[in-house]
């Protein structure tokens, strides 16, 4: 499967976009960790249409305009990681849930470090808002674009 990919500037850091025929199929971050979203070899396709769509909603959204985002998305990876990345595309602009919820809402009560692990490997941060995700106190725990891009992120929807 060919991976197309345009890199954007963004308040949070230089971010990469990666589609594929059917969708967005990862954002990532400019200092990301090699294979927490694994993926083929990338052609750079600035005029796709996934990869403009994308990016104009993410300047809306960093503009304070946007609150949804509607670019197709491609998700790849397991069933359980599937139904957490749909589960956070369920959590509203400017509301956070723990990874216990997140793991009640998708029928693994006792699944928490699951449910962490899998935010941990989201593929399309900030789309798939894995930001909204804070430990059981409401602390701000681990995020691939780093602690302080998630503050931000959170800000911005306040």
């Amino acid at each position: 499967m060919t991976l197309y990919s345009k890199t954007i500037w963004s308040p949070v850091g230089e971010l990469t976009l990666v589609a594929d025929a059917k969708g967005l199929a990862a954002i990532l971050w400019e200092n990301d960790r090699p294979g927490r979203v694994r993926l083929g070899a990338l052609a750079e396709d600035a005029g796709h249409p996934v990869l403009r769509a994308a990016e104009r909603q993410l300047g809306e959204y960093f503009a304070g305009t946007r609150r949804t985002f509607d670019v197709p998305l491609s998700f790849s990876g397991s069933d359980f990681q599937k139904s957490v990345w749909r589960a956070l595309l369920t959590i509203p602009f400017g509301e956070t849930r723990s990874y216990g919820e997140i793991a009640q809402q998708v029928g693994k009560p006792s699944a928490s470090r699951a449910v962490g692990a899998a935010n941990g490997r989201n593929p399309v941060s900030i789309i798939a808002p894995c930001h909204r995700v804070v430990g059981s106190t409401g602390k701000l725990t681990g995020f691939a674009g780093g602690l302080d891009a998630k503050a931000f992120l959170l800000a911005l929807e306040q």
